[in-house]
Protein backbone atom coordinates (compact mmCIF):
# COMPACT_ATOMS: atom_id res chain seq x y z
CA UNK A 1 0.00 0.00 0.00
CA UNK A 2 1.13 3.68 -0.90
CA UNK A 3 2.08 5.59 2.12
CA UNK A 4 0.66 8.75 2.19
CA UNK A 5 1.70 12.54 3.86
CA UNK A 6 -0.83 13.93 6.46
CA UNK A 7 0.52 17.47 5.51
CA UNK A 8 1.06 19.12 1.71
CA UNK A 9 4.59 20.60 1.48
CA UNK A 10 4.78 24.18 1.38
CA UNK A 11 4.73 26.41 -2.30
CA UNK A 12 6.84 28.44 -2.58
CA UNK A 13 7.43 31.25 -0.96
CA UNK A 14 4.62 34.26 -2.24
CA UNK A 15 7.48 37.00 -1.88
CA UNK A 16 9.36 35.56 -4.56
CA UNK A 17 6.62 34.27 -6.62
CA UNK A 18 6.97 35.99 -10.38
CA UNK A 19 3.65 35.95 -12.54
CA UNK A 20 4.33 33.45 -15.61
CA UNK A 21 8.09 32.52 -13.78
CA UNK A 22 8.53 29.84 -16.01
CA UNK A 23 8.66 32.47 -18.87
CA UNK A 24 12.53 32.87 -18.29
CA UNK A 25 13.32 29.97 -15.95
CA UNK A 26 16.65 28.46 -15.65
CA UNK A 27 16.04 25.29 -14.76
CA UNK A 28 18.65 22.49 -14.04
CA UNK A 29 18.00 18.59 -14.25
CA UNK A 30 19.21 16.49 -11.50
CA UNK A 31 19.83 12.90 -11.94
CA UNK A 32 19.01 11.56 -8.82
CA UNK A 33 21.64 8.49 -8.83
CA UNK A 34 24.14 10.23 -10.25
CA UNK A 35 24.25 13.66 -8.13
CA UNK A 36 25.09 13.40 -4.28
CA UNK A 37 24.95 10.23 -2.05
CA UNK A 38 24.12 10.47 1.20
CA UNK A 39 23.29 7.30 2.26
CA UNK A 40 26.92 6.10 1.01
CA UNK A 41 25.56 2.87 -0.72
CA UNK A 42 27.04 4.25 -4.29
CA UNK A 43 23.88 5.14 -5.69
CA UNK A 44 22.77 9.11 -5.44
CA UNK A 45 19.76 9.90 -3.53
CA UNK A 46 16.45 11.98 -2.37
CA UNK A 47 18.53 13.06 0.86
CA UNK A 48 21.68 13.95 -0.95
CA UNK A 49 19.63 16.05 -3.15
CA UNK A 50 18.50 17.73 -0.20
CA UNK A 51 21.77 18.53 0.93
CA UNK A 52 23.42 20.19 -1.98
CA UNK A 53 20.71 22.62 -2.88
CA UNK A 54 22.16 25.70 -1.31
CA UNK A 55 24.53 25.03 -4.15
CA UNK A 56 22.39 25.04 -6.72
CA UNK A 57 20.54 28.11 -5.22
CA UNK A 58 24.21 30.06 -5.50
CA UNK A 59 24.98 28.80 -8.73
CA UNK A 60 21.24 31.05 -9.43
CA UNK A 61 19.21 28.88 -11.01
CA UNK A 62 15.33 29.04 -10.56
CA UNK A 63 14.53 25.58 -10.71
CA UNK A 64 15.29 21.66 -10.35
CA UNK A 65 13.83 18.99 -12.16
CA UNK A 66 14.25 15.74 -10.60
CA UNK A 67 14.31 12.63 -13.08
CA UNK A 68 12.52 9.60 -11.88
CA UNK A 69 12.59 8.70 -7.86
CA UNK A 70 9.72 6.13 -8.02
CA UNK A 71 9.40 2.67 -6.90
CA UNK A 72 10.75 0.64 -9.96
CA UNK A 73 12.69 -2.26 -10.84
CA UNK A 74 15.37 -0.35 -12.92
CA UNK A 75 15.50 -1.61 -15.91
CA UNK A 76 15.19 2.28 -17.74
CA UNK A 77 16.96 3.93 -14.77
CA UNK A 78 13.73 4.73 -13.15
CA UNK A 79 11.81 5.24 -16.39
CA UNK A 80 9.63 1.92 -15.71
CA UNK A 81 7.75 2.94 -13.01
CA UNK A 82 6.16 0.17 -10.83
CA UNK A 83 4.70 2.86 -8.42
CA UNK A 84 3.70 6.22 -8.96
CA UNK A 85 3.17 7.50 -5.40
CA UNK A 86 6.13 5.55 -4.14
CA UNK A 87 9.76 6.01 -3.94
CA UNK A 88 12.08 3.50 -4.86
CA UNK A 89 14.29 2.49 -1.77
CA UNK A 90 17.32 3.54 -3.41
CA UNK A 91 16.23 6.81 -3.41
CA UNK A 92 14.44 7.15 -0.04
CA UNK A 93 11.02 7.62 1.14
CA UNK A 94 8.00 9.74 0.58
CA UNK A 95 8.85 11.88 3.80
CA UNK A 96 12.71 12.18 1.99
CA UNK A 97 10.56 13.78 -0.82
CA UNK A 98 8.76 15.93 1.28
CA UNK A 99 11.39 17.10 3.06
CA UNK A 100 13.19 18.10 -0.21
CA UNK A 101 10.13 19.81 -1.39
CA UNK A 102 10.16 21.80 1.46
CA UNK A 103 13.82 22.53 1.70
CA UNK A 104 13.76 24.02 -1.71
CA UNK A 105 10.94 26.21 -1.22
CA UNK A 106 12.95 27.42 1.58
CA UNK A 107 15.54 28.40 -0.37
CA UNK A 108 13.38 29.69 -2.86
CA UNK A 109 13.83 27.00 -5.47
CA UNK A 110 11.20 25.23 -7.26
CA UNK A 111 10.56 21.54 -7.82
CA UNK A 112 9.82 19.79 -11.28
CA UNK A 113 9.27 16.04 -11.21
CA UNK A 114 9.40 13.20 -13.97
CA UNK A 115 5.81 11.85 -15.26
CA UNK A 116 5.77 8.90 -17.21
CA UNK A 117 2.36 8.74 -18.59
CA UNK A 118 3.47 6.59 -21.88
CA UNK A 119 3.97 3.54 -20.52
CA UNK A 120 4.75 1.34 -17.04
CA UNK A 121 6.83 -0.94 -15.74
CA UNK A 122 6.30 -4.89 -16.37
CA UNK A 123 5.92 -4.98 -12.54
CA UNK A 124 3.19 -2.56 -12.29
CA UNK A 125 -0.04 -3.98 -10.82
CA UNK A 126 -1.84 -3.65 -13.35
CA UNK A 127 0.40 -5.05 -15.99
CA UNK A 128 0.96 -8.30 -13.30
CA UNK A 129 -2.78 -8.57 -13.38
CA UNK A 130 -2.90 -8.34 -16.78
CA UNK A 131 -0.49 -11.38 -16.85
CA UNK A 132 -1.96 -13.18 -14.53
CA UNK A 133 -5.67 -13.38 -15.80
CA UNK A 134 -4.63 -14.04 -19.25
CA UNK A 135 -6.62 -13.06 -22.32
CA UNK A 136 -10.52 -11.44 -22.13
CA UNK A 137 -9.31 -9.91 -18.36
CA UNK A 138 -10.37 -6.46 -18.32
CA UNK A 139 -6.37 -5.60 -17.02
CA UNK A 140 -5.51 -5.82 -20.96
CA UNK A 141 -7.26 -3.17 -21.97
CA UNK A 142 -5.76 -0.54 -20.41
CA UNK A 143 -2.02 -1.67 -22.52
CA UNK A 144 -1.65 -2.84 -25.85
CA UNK A 145 -2.03 -6.59 -25.88
CA UNK A 146 -3.12 -7.85 -29.14
CA UNK A 147 -3.55 -11.36 -31.69
CA UNK A 148 -0.36 -12.16 -33.26
CA UNK A 149 -0.15 -12.41 -36.98
CA UNK A 150 0.44 -15.44 -39.61
CA UNK A 151 -1.19 -18.87 -38.85
CA UNK A 152 -0.29 -19.32 -35.20
CA UNK A 153 0.03 -15.98 -34.79
CA UNK A 154 3.75 -16.49 -34.14
CA UNK A 155 4.58 -12.67 -35.81
CA UNK A 156 4.03 -9.29 -34.17
CA UNK A 157 0.65 -7.34 -34.85
CA UNK A 158 2.27 -5.06 -36.88
CA UNK A 159 6.26 -3.88 -38.38
CA UNK A 160 6.47 -0.94 -35.21
CA UNK A 161 10.00 -1.25 -33.99
CA UNK A 162 11.17 -0.43 -30.45
CA UNK A 163 13.43 2.79 -29.84
CA UNK A 164 15.60 0.56 -28.46
CA UNK A 165 15.80 -2.17 -30.68
CA UNK A 166 13.92 -4.53 -32.07
CA UNK A 167 10.18 -5.17 -32.33
CA UNK A 168 8.20 -3.40 -30.34
CA UNK A 169 6.02 -6.70 -29.44
CA UNK A 170 6.78 -9.34 -27.29
CA UNK A 171 4.74 -12.38 -27.41
CA UNK A 172 3.06 -13.98 -23.65
CA UNK A 173 3.24 -17.58 -23.03
CA UNK A 174 -0.17 -17.17 -23.48
CA UNK A 175 -0.35 -16.04 -27.09
CA UNK A 176 -1.04 -12.73 -27.00
CA UNK A 177 1.61 -9.72 -28.01
CA UNK A 178 2.09 -6.66 -25.45
CA UNK A 179 3.20 -2.92 -27.66
CA UNK A 180 6.14 -1.70 -25.84
CA UNK A 181 7.88 1.60 -27.99
CA UNK A 182 10.96 0.98 -25.64
CA UNK A 183 12.04 -2.14 -23.43
CA UNK A 184 9.73 -5.28 -23.36
CA UNK A 185 10.11 -4.28 -19.11
CA UNK A 186 8.25 -0.87 -20.46
CA UNK A 187 4.46 -1.76 -22.05
CA UNK A 188 2.81 1.31 -23.19
CA UNK A 189 -0.53 2.37 -21.79
CA UNK A 190 -3.33 2.74 -23.49
CA UNK A 191 -4.94 5.73 -23.24
CA UNK A 192 -8.21 4.95 -24.81
CA UNK A 193 -8.97 3.08 -21.91
CA UNK A 194 -10.81 5.99 -19.41
CA UNK A 195 -9.37 4.09 -16.24
CA UNK A 196 -5.81 4.81 -17.62
CA UNK A 197 -6.62 8.79 -18.05
CA UNK A 198 -8.39 9.08 -14.70
CA UNK A 199 -5.13 7.11 -12.72
CA UNK A 200 -3.22 9.96 -14.01
CA UNK A 201 -5.54 12.61 -12.82
CA UNK A 202 -5.29 11.08 -9.51
CA UNK A 203 -1.48 10.47 -9.52
CA UNK A 204 -1.09 14.91 -11.03
CA UNK A 205 -2.73 15.68 -7.64
CA UNK A 206 -1.09 13.46 -5.41
CA UNK A 207 2.15 14.90 -6.31
CA UNK A 208 0.53 18.45 -6.50
CA UNK A 209 -0.61 17.91 -3.41
CA UNK A 210 2.46 17.46 -2.32
CA UNK A 211 4.01 20.48 -3.34
CA UNK A 212 6.00 19.83 -6.31
CA UNK A 213 5.80 22.74 -8.75
CA UNK A 214 5.25 21.02 -12.16
CA UNK A 215 5.68 18.29 -13.95
CA UNK A 216 8.21 17.25 -16.75
CA UNK A 217 6.13 14.96 -19.39
CA UNK A 218 8.33 12.10 -20.83
CA UNK A 219 7.32 10.94 -24.42
CA UNK A 220 5.06 13.97 -24.30
CA UNK A 221 4.42 12.74 -27.83
CA UNK A 222 3.58 9.13 -27.67
CA UNK A 223 0.66 8.36 -25.61
CA UNK A 224 -2.01 8.27 -28.13
CA UNK A 225 -1.55 5.68 -31.44
CA UNK A 226 -2.87 5.92 -34.69
CA UNK A 227 -6.25 3.88 -35.02
CA UNK A 228 -5.71 0.56 -35.75
CA UNK A 229 -1.92 0.49 -35.26
CA UNK A 230 -1.09 0.35 -38.80
CA UNK A 231 1.95 -0.82 -40.58
CA UNK A 232 5.09 1.74 -41.64
CA UNK A 233 5.47 -0.26 -44.38
CA UNK A 234 9.86 -0.57 -43.57
CA UNK A 235 12.50 -0.82 -41.84
CA UNK A 236 15.10 1.17 -40.47
CA UNK A 237 12.48 3.13 -38.67
CA UNK A 238 14.85 5.03 -36.03
CA UNK A 239 16.04 6.84 -38.82
CA UNK A 240 12.68 8.81 -39.72
CA UNK A 241 11.87 9.99 -35.54
CA UNK A 242 12.29 13.32 -35.07
CA UNK A 243 11.68 13.75 -39.30
CA UNK A 244 8.92 11.79 -40.17
CA UNK A 245 4.90 11.33 -39.39
CA UNK A 246 4.86 8.10 -37.24
CA UNK A 247 1.60 6.59 -36.12
CA UNK A 248 2.81 6.22 -32.75
CA UNK A 249 4.53 9.60 -32.26
CA UNK A 250 3.01 13.00 -32.33
CA UNK A 251 -0.96 12.02 -33.05
CA UNK A 252 -3.30 14.78 -32.48
CA UNK A 253 -5.29 12.81 -29.79
CA UNK A 254 -2.81 13.82 -26.97
CA UNK A 255 -3.85 17.39 -26.60
CA UNK A 256 -6.96 16.88 -25.59
CA UNK A 257 -5.34 14.62 -22.89
CA UNK A 258 -3.00 17.66 -21.86
CA UNK A 259 -6.20 20.13 -22.35
CA UNK A 260 -7.43 18.27 -19.00
CA UNK A 261 -3.75 18.26 -17.09
CA UNK A 262 -4.03 21.67 -17.80
CA UNK A 263 -7.59 22.01 -15.77
CA UNK A 264 -5.88 20.41 -13.00
CA UNK A 265 -2.66 22.61 -12.76
CA UNK A 266 -4.64 25.95 -13.17
CA UNK A 267 -6.30 24.81 -9.92
CA UNK A 268 -3.76 24.94 -7.71
CA UNK A 269 -1.80 27.80 -6.40
CA UNK A 270 1.31 28.87 -6.93
CA UNK A 271 1.41 28.65 -10.90
CA UNK A 272 1.96 25.09 -11.46
CA UNK A 273 3.55 23.83 -14.70
CA UNK A 274 4.23 21.05 -17.24
CA UNK A 275 6.79 20.80 -19.86
CA UNK A 276 6.58 18.44 -22.74
CA UNK A 277 9.27 16.13 -23.82
CA UNK A 278 7.88 15.87 -27.31
CA UNK A 279 10.26 14.67 -30.09
CA UNK A 280 8.17 16.28 -33.17
CA UNK A 281 9.02 16.51 -36.96
CA UNK A 282 9.07 20.22 -36.93
CA UNK A 283 9.60 23.29 -34.10
CA UNK A 284 5.88 24.07 -35.49
CA UNK A 285 4.23 20.38 -34.84
CA UNK A 286 6.63 21.17 -30.63
CA UNK A 287 4.30 24.69 -30.94
CA UNK A 288 0.95 22.78 -30.17
CA UNK A 289 2.04 21.16 -27.22
CA UNK A 290 2.05 24.63 -25.94
CA UNK A 291 -0.95 26.26 -26.56
CA UNK A 292 -2.72 28.58 -24.12
CA UNK A 293 -4.67 25.77 -23.02
CA UNK A 294 -2.24 22.94 -22.77
CA UNK A 295 1.59 22.79 -21.62
CA UNK A 296 3.83 25.63 -19.98
CA UNK A 297 7.10 24.61 -22.04
CA UNK A 298 8.62 21.94 -24.34
CA UNK A 299 11.70 20.94 -25.11
CA UNK A 300 13.56 22.25 -28.45
CA UNK A 301 15.23 19.69 -29.42
CA UNK A 302 16.09 20.99 -32.63
CA UNK A 303 18.39 23.34 -30.78
CA UNK A 304 20.15 20.65 -28.99
CA UNK A 305 21.11 19.12 -32.08
CA UNK A 306 22.37 21.91 -33.87
CA UNK A 307 25.65 22.04 -34.96
CA UNK A 308 28.55 24.45 -34.31
CA UNK A 309 27.91 26.64 -37.14
CA UNK A 310 26.85 30.37 -37.33
CA UNK A 311 24.01 29.60 -40.09
CA UNK A 312 22.51 26.35 -38.33
CA UNK A 313 22.41 28.15 -35.28
CA UNK A 314 20.59 31.66 -36.21
CA UNK A 315 18.63 29.55 -38.33
CA UNK A 316 16.84 26.95 -35.72
CA UNK A 317 16.89 30.26 -33.41
CA UNK A 318 14.89 31.96 -35.75
CA UNK A 319 12.37 28.75 -36.38
CA UNK A 320 11.81 28.67 -32.75
CA UNK A 321 10.95 31.88 -31.73
CA UNK A 322 8.74 32.28 -34.52
CA UNK A 323 6.81 29.00 -33.75
CA UNK A 324 6.29 29.86 -30.44
CA UNK A 325 5.51 33.29 -31.01
CA UNK A 326 1.67 32.90 -32.28
CA UNK A 327 1.02 30.51 -29.16
CA UNK A 328 2.30 32.98 -26.29
CA UNK A 329 4.62 30.85 -24.92
CA UNK A 330 8.78 30.53 -24.27
CA UNK A 331 11.13 29.25 -26.41
CA UNK A 332 13.24 26.80 -24.48
CA UNK A 333 17.16 26.09 -24.82
CA UNK A 334 19.43 23.03 -24.23
CA UNK A 335 22.39 22.10 -24.53
CA UNK A 336 22.77 18.70 -22.25
CA UNK A 337 20.61 15.76 -20.86
CA UNK A 338 20.63 12.37 -19.81
CA UNK A 339 19.85 10.85 -23.00
CA UNK A 340 23.09 12.49 -24.70
CA UNK A 341 26.08 13.11 -25.28
CA UNK A 342 27.16 16.42 -22.53
CA UNK A 343 27.41 19.16 -25.37
CA UNK A 344 31.53 19.68 -23.96
CA UNK A 345 32.18 15.89 -25.57
CA UNK A 346 29.64 16.82 -28.72
CA UNK A 347 31.62 20.37 -30.00
CA UNK A 348 34.72 18.10 -29.31
CA UNK A 349 33.62 16.15 -32.04
CA UNK A 350 33.52 16.78 -35.82
CA UNK A 351 29.75 17.59 -36.96
CA UNK A 352 27.01 14.54 -37.95
CA UNK A 353 27.91 11.69 -35.37
CA UNK A 354 24.51 11.97 -33.80
CA UNK A 355 23.55 12.94 -29.86
CA UNK A 356 25.69 9.99 -28.86
CA UNK A 357 28.92 9.91 -28.59
CA UNK A 358 31.84 7.21 -27.72
CA UNK A 359 34.88 9.15 -28.65
CA UNK A 360 36.48 12.14 -26.72
CA UNK A 361 37.57 14.19 -29.06
CA UNK A 362 39.48 17.55 -28.80
CA UNK A 363 38.89 18.15 -25.32
CA UNK A 364 40.35 21.68 -24.65
CA UNK A 365 38.31 22.91 -28.48
CA UNK A 366 35.19 20.81 -26.93
CA UNK A 367 35.58 23.06 -23.77
CA UNK A 368 35.91 26.58 -25.31
CA UNK A 369 32.91 26.00 -27.37
CA UNK A 370 31.04 24.80 -24.76
CA UNK A 371 31.80 27.62 -22.73
CA UNK A 372 30.25 29.92 -25.64
CA UNK A 373 27.42 28.08 -26.62
CA UNK A 374 26.19 28.51 -22.66
CA UNK A 375 26.46 32.19 -23.10
CA UNK A 376 24.68 32.05 -26.40
CA UNK A 377 21.85 29.90 -25.01
CA UNK A 378 21.69 32.22 -22.36
CA UNK A 379 21.35 34.76 -23.88
CA UNK A 380 18.25 34.03 -25.84
CA UNK A 381 15.17 34.59 -25.03
CA UNK A 382 12.80 32.46 -23.25
CA UNK A 383 13.50 29.05 -20.42
CA UNK A 384 17.17 27.31 -19.94
CA UNK A 385 17.70 23.79 -18.94
CA UNK A 386 20.88 22.59 -17.58
CA UNK A 387 21.94 19.61 -17.11
CA UNK A 388 24.01 18.40 -13.58
CA UNK A 389 27.54 18.57 -13.89
CA UNK A 390 27.77 21.15 -17.04
CA UNK A 391 28.52 24.49 -15.09
CA UNK A 392 31.35 21.61 -14.36
CA UNK A 393 32.10 21.52 -17.98
CA UNK A 394 32.65 18.11 -17.62
CA UNK A 395 33.04 15.64 -20.36
CA UNK A 396 31.36 12.38 -21.23
CA UNK A 397 33.11 9.77 -19.94
CA UNK A 398 33.83 7.90 -23.85
CA UNK A 399 35.74 4.85 -22.06
CA UNK A 400 33.46 3.04 -19.85
CA UNK A 401 34.30 -0.71 -19.96
CA UNK A 402 31.34 -2.69 -21.15
CA UNK A 403 31.04 -4.88 -18.43
CA UNK A 404 29.76 -1.74 -15.91
CA UNK A 405 27.25 0.04 -18.74
CA UNK A 406 23.78 -0.28 -17.69
CA UNK A 407 21.83 1.66 -20.62
CA UNK A 408 19.53 -1.46 -21.95
CA UNK A 409 19.60 -0.37 -25.60
CA UNK A 410 23.17 -1.06 -25.18
CA UNK A 411 22.59 -4.32 -25.19
CA UNK A 412 20.47 -4.37 -27.87
CA UNK A 413 21.67 -5.48 -31.47
CA UNK A 414 19.23 -2.40 -33.35
CA UNK A 415 18.35 0.57 -31.92
CA UNK A 416 19.53 3.96 -29.86
CA UNK A 417 23.42 3.70 -29.16
CA UNK A 418 23.38 3.06 -25.87
CA UNK A 419 26.11 5.27 -25.12
CA UNK A 420 23.43 7.35 -22.62
CA UNK A 421 25.77 5.89 -19.34
CA UNK A 422 28.95 8.48 -20.22
CA UNK A 423 26.75 11.46 -19.21
CA UNK A 424 25.37 9.71 -16.50
CA UNK A 425 28.50 8.97 -14.47
CA UNK A 426 28.38 10.39 -10.67
CA UNK A 427 29.71 14.40 -10.81
CA UNK A 428 32.34 15.16 -8.47
CA UNK A 429 32.05 17.67 -5.75
CA UNK A 430 35.46 17.31 -3.81
CA UNK A 431 39.63 17.17 -5.05
CA UNK A 432 39.96 14.07 -3.54
CA UNK A 433 37.99 11.69 -1.27
CA UNK A 434 36.08 8.46 -1.86
CA UNK A 435 34.46 9.17 -5.40
CA UNK A 436 35.42 12.75 -4.86
CA UNK A 437 32.66 13.55 -2.70
CA UNK A 438 29.80 11.98 -4.32
CA UNK A 439 29.52 9.40 -1.48
CA UNK A 440 31.49 7.24 0.81
CA UNK A 441 31.02 4.20 -0.86
CA UNK A 442 32.62 4.50 -4.31
CA UNK A 443 29.89 5.43 -7.23
CA UNK A 444 27.64 3.31 -9.19
CA UNK A 445 29.67 3.99 -12.03
CA UNK A 446 33.57 4.46 -12.45
CA UNK A 447 34.99 7.76 -12.84
CA UNK A 448 37.69 9.12 -14.31
CA UNK A 449 40.99 10.32 -12.58
CA UNK A 450 40.43 13.49 -13.84
CA UNK A 451 36.75 14.30 -12.01
CA UNK A 452 39.02 15.90 -9.02
CA UNK A 453 40.46 18.56 -11.14
CA UNK A 454 37.13 19.59 -12.53
CA UNK A 455 35.21 19.38 -8.71
CA UNK A 456 33.01 22.19 -7.38
CA UNK A 457 35.97 22.37 -4.70
CA UNK A 458 38.54 22.98 -7.39
CA UNK A 459 36.77 25.37 -9.40
CA UNK A 460 35.14 27.17 -6.62
CA UNK A 461 36.87 30.79 -6.52
CA UNK A 462 38.77 30.74 -9.32
CA UNK A 463 37.61 33.37 -11.75
CA UNK A 464 38.90 31.06 -14.95
CA UNK A 465 36.91 28.18 -14.08
CA UNK A 466 33.34 27.22 -15.91
CA UNK A 467 31.39 27.18 -12.61
CA UNK A 468 32.36 30.45 -11.90
CA UNK A 469 31.16 31.48 -15.92
CA UNK A 470 28.03 29.97 -14.79
CA UNK A 471 27.83 31.24 -11.62
CA UNK A 472 28.77 34.74 -13.00
CA UNK A 473 26.18 34.02 -16.40
CA UNK A 474 23.29 33.17 -14.60
CA UNK A 475 23.88 36.48 -11.79
CA UNK A 476 24.06 39.09 -14.83
CA UNK A 477 20.74 36.96 -16.64
CA UNK A 478 18.71 37.69 -13.45
CA UNK A 479 19.74 41.30 -12.77
CA UNK A 480 20.04 42.65 -16.97
CA UNK A 481 16.48 44.15 -17.39
CA UNK A 482 17.18 42.66 -21.37
CA UNK A 483 18.52 39.17 -20.69
CA UNK A 484 15.15 36.32 -19.72
CA UNK A 485 11.97 36.44 -21.17
CA UNK A 486 10.82 37.35 -24.62
CA UNK A 487 9.62 36.26 -28.37
CA UNK A 488 12.69 38.29 -30.37
CA UNK A 489 16.01 39.35 -31.26
CA UNK A 490 17.29 41.41 -33.75
CA UNK A 491 20.19 40.73 -35.52
CA UNK A 492 23.15 42.65 -35.93
CA UNK A 493 25.67 42.55 -39.08
CA UNK A 494 28.53 40.59 -38.91
CA UNK A 495 31.54 38.92 -40.20
CA UNK A 496 30.65 35.51 -42.01
CA UNK A 497 30.53 32.64 -39.04
CA UNK A 498 29.64 35.24 -36.10
CA UNK A 499 26.45 35.77 -35.01
CA UNK A 500 25.58 39.04 -33.24
CA UNK A 501 21.92 39.92 -32.21
CA UNK A 502 20.67 42.55 -29.84
CA UNK A 503 18.48 42.73 -27.09
CA UNK A 504 17.30 45.89 -24.53
CA UNK A 505 20.36 47.14 -23.51
CA UNK A 506 22.06 43.90 -25.05
CA UNK A 507 24.61 42.91 -27.46
CA UNK A 508 25.67 39.01 -27.44
CA UNK A 509 28.20 38.69 -30.20
CA UNK A 510 29.60 34.64 -30.62
CA UNK A 511 32.63 33.92 -33.02
CA UNK A 512 31.99 29.87 -34.07
CA UNK A 513 34.79 30.09 -36.71
CA UNK A 514 38.28 28.62 -35.62
CA UNK A 515 40.03 31.85 -36.73
CA UNK A 516 40.09 35.70 -34.37
CA UNK A 517 37.45 38.06 -35.73
CA UNK A 518 38.44 42.07 -35.26
CA UNK A 519 35.08 44.05 -35.03
CA UNK A 520 33.95 47.09 -33.22
CA UNK A 521 33.13 46.80 -29.61
CA UNK A 522 29.17 47.74 -29.45
CA UNK A 523 29.78 48.44 -25.60
CA UNK A 524 30.58 47.97 -22.19
CA UNK A 525 31.88 43.74 -21.81
CA UNK A 526 29.72 42.67 -19.07
CA UNK A 527 31.26 38.67 -19.74
CA UNK A 528 33.07 36.84 -21.92
CA UNK A 529 33.68 32.81 -22.45
CA UNK A 530 36.97 33.18 -23.11
CA UNK A 531 39.90 36.21 -23.21
CA UNK A 532 39.28 39.26 -25.15
CA UNK A 533 42.28 41.82 -26.65
CA UNK A 534 42.19 45.41 -27.63
CA UNK A 535 43.82 48.15 -28.98
CA UNK A 536 44.14 49.91 -26.12
CA UNK A 537 42.27 50.50 -23.22
CA UNK A 538 39.09 51.38 -24.52
CA UNK A 539 38.29 47.84 -24.99
CA UNK A 540 34.73 47.49 -24.48
CA UNK A 541 33.94 50.83 -25.10
CA UNK A 542 31.49 52.21 -27.67
CA UNK A 543 34.00 52.85 -30.88
CA UNK A 544 36.95 51.01 -30.02
CA UNK A 545 37.60 47.72 -31.60
CA UNK A 546 38.41 44.18 -30.33
CA UNK A 547 39.54 40.77 -31.62
CA UNK A 548 37.16 37.83 -31.39
CA UNK A 549 38.94 34.87 -30.31
CA UNK A 550 37.69 31.35 -32.19
CA UNK A 551 34.79 29.68 -30.20
CA UNK A 552 34.06 32.66 -27.99
CA UNK A 553 30.51 34.63 -26.87
CA UNK A 554 30.96 37.88 -25.59
CA UNK A 555 27.82 39.72 -23.71
CA UNK A 556 27.92 43.33 -23.78
CA UNK A 557 26.05 46.23 -21.73
CA UNK A 558 24.94 49.01 -24.14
Amino acid sequence: MTPHLTAPATIPDPGRTRTNWWQDAVIYQVYPRSFADANGDGMGDLDGVRHKLPYLRDLGVDAVWLSPFYASPQADAGYDVADYRAIDPMFGTLHDADALIRDAHDLGLRIIVDLVPNHSSDQHEWFKRALREGPGSALRSRYHFRPGRGDDGELPPNDWESIFGGPAWTRTPDGEWYLHLFAPEQPDFNWEHPAVADEFRSILRFWLDMGVDGFRVDVAHGLVKAPGLPDIGGADQLKLLGNDVMPFFDQDGVHEIYRSWRRILDEYPGERIAVAEAWTPTVERTAHYVRPDELHQAFNFQYLGAPWDATALRDVIDVSLAAMRPVGAPATWVLSNHDVTRHATRFANPPGLGTQLRTPGDRALGLRRARAATLLMLALPGSAYLYQGEELGLPDVTDLPDEVRQDPSFFRAEGQDGFRDGCRVPIPWTVEGPSYGFGSGGSWLPQPDSWGALSVEAQTGDPGSTLELYRAALAARREHPGLGSGDAVRWLDAPEGVLAFARDGFVCTVNLTGEAVRMPAPGKVLLSSDSLSGDSDEIGLTGGEFVLHPDTTVWWEV
